[in-house]
């Protein structure tokens, strides 16, 4: 389990949740990942939890918090890693995109913001300081890939491209598209377009992965622990997944990567 010390600029680094129950949040996501929950004592963070995973405590892999807004849904969220956080709000409304939150900054951590692309998909920037990001992923009970889905592909590349220097590369396949996200030639995020076959209210949004040693047993334990199963363990070209809800109702994925 390789430690992550830095993230490159406009790679996704972080993920939290908001959450109406950061209690029930805490026993869901500790049976479901066996993460270990630990509130912030600063009173100023607004109860924000850590999560870790056992024997890598100070080395988070995500965190959940009150739901703040009235109206506010249950939800994860993406971030990306900026040097620049003023710059990069700039970038976000010069391409069309809104700010829901401005530069904000958190005592020696670093500076987060939260955005909107054109399109309504909310994501977060976070400019690092002390904090760079998870302390881990891609291994079993950490984030491993983010996913934007979204009815206007080519408005979303042409956004994420003038923000981060995103290019996109799209595989067609009968009844979908799907685009790979990439920095430098990296892969680093996804995109499919929502077609007629998605409900008509679904509104764009970034899906949050992570993996799991078996999914199949991962979507019955999500089951178990309160949650739902919204598309069922299914198998894909990058391995096996499953999209599932806490008992909050904010939706994510978990999924078994294909061997290499």
């Amino acid at each position: 389990m390789p430690k992550m010390t830095s993230y490159e600029p406009g790679t996704p680094c972080w993920v939290d949740l908001a959450s109406p129950d950061v209690e029930v949040a805490k026993s869901f996501y500790g049976g479901l990942f066996g993460w270990h929950g630990h509130e912030s004592p600063d009173p100023e963070s607004g109860a924000y939890t850590m999560f870790s995973l056992p024997g890598t405590e100070g080395q988070e892999v995500a965190a959940a918090m009150p739901i703040m807004q009235e109206g506010q849904p249950p939800s994860w969220t993406a971030y990306i890693s900026v040097t620049d956080l003023d710059a990069t709000m700039a970038s976000v409304l010069s391409a069309g995109g809104q700010v829901y939150l401005e530069p904000t900054d958190i005592v020696e951590q670093g500076r987060v913001g939260i955005c909107a692309d054109p399109l309504g998909a909310v994501f977060g920037l976070w400019q690092p300081q002390a904090f760079k990001g998870a302390g881990y992923v891609n291994d079993p009970g950490c984030f491993c890939w983010s996913e934007l889905a979204c009815r206007d592909i080519t408005a979303a590349t042409a956004f994420y491209g003038a923000v981060f220097g995103w290019t996109g590369r799209t595989q067609q396949s009968p009844g979908m598209h799907y685009t790979v996200f990439e920095l430098a030639g990296k892969p680093i995020a996804g995109m499919v377009q929502m077609n007629e076959a998605w409900p008509a209210d679904v509104p764009p949004h970034w899906m949050i992965y992570f993996t799991v040693e078996d999914c199949d047993a991962a979507a019955a334990k999500v089951e178990e622990l309160g949650g739902s199963v919204g598309v069922p363990p299914s198998d894909i070209p990058f391995g096996r997944f499953a999209v599932v809800s806490d008992p909050s109702g904010a939706y994510f994925s978990v999924m078994r990567p294909a061997a290499a």
